[in-house]
């Protein structure tokens, strides 16, 4: 049960991300306005709190990505990508922005990224096989 529940919370987080995207691709600039005004402090309020959740203790170690016996330093892998998404990426020559940062594999493997079923297209993503329904 919880497997599903991981992979519903996922798939949302993934469609939502998609969308925007989308928004930022395709909107007017009136729509665009619109977006950001609305998205822009729910993302960074996200940024700060995974970024917080990642700060480092007393020993300059991440709380979150260390486990009894591995310890991890600072910066952890998730301050690095914030750095290169927020801070050099705003340095960097800019090219399109098609989802490199995609999941490597998924836990539904028969289900790739690159290529949407019709589940996803209705902002479904099924569990189990279209026709299996």
């Amino acid at each position: 049960m919880d497997q599903i529940l991981g992979q519903v919370l996922r798939n949302a987080v993934w469609e939502r991300l998609d969308m925007l995207a989308d928004l930022a691709d395709r909107a007017d600039a009136q729509s665009l306005v619109s977006v950001a005004r609305s998205e822009l402090p729910r993302l960074t309020e996200g940024w700060r709190a995974m970024l917080s959740a990642h700060e480092p203790d007393e020993r300059g170690d991440c709380p979150t990505c260390s486990t009894r016996w591995h310890r991890c330093k600072a910066p952890c892998s998730v301050w690095q990508v914030a750095h290169e998404h927020l801070v050099a990426g705003g340095l960097a020559p800019q090219q399109p922005l098609r989802r490199p940062w995609r999941r490597k594999n998924s836990s539904v493997p028969s289900q790739s990224r690159s290529t949407k079923t019709a589940s996803e297209t209705t902002g479904r993503h099924a569990l189990v096989p279209q026709g299996a329904r």
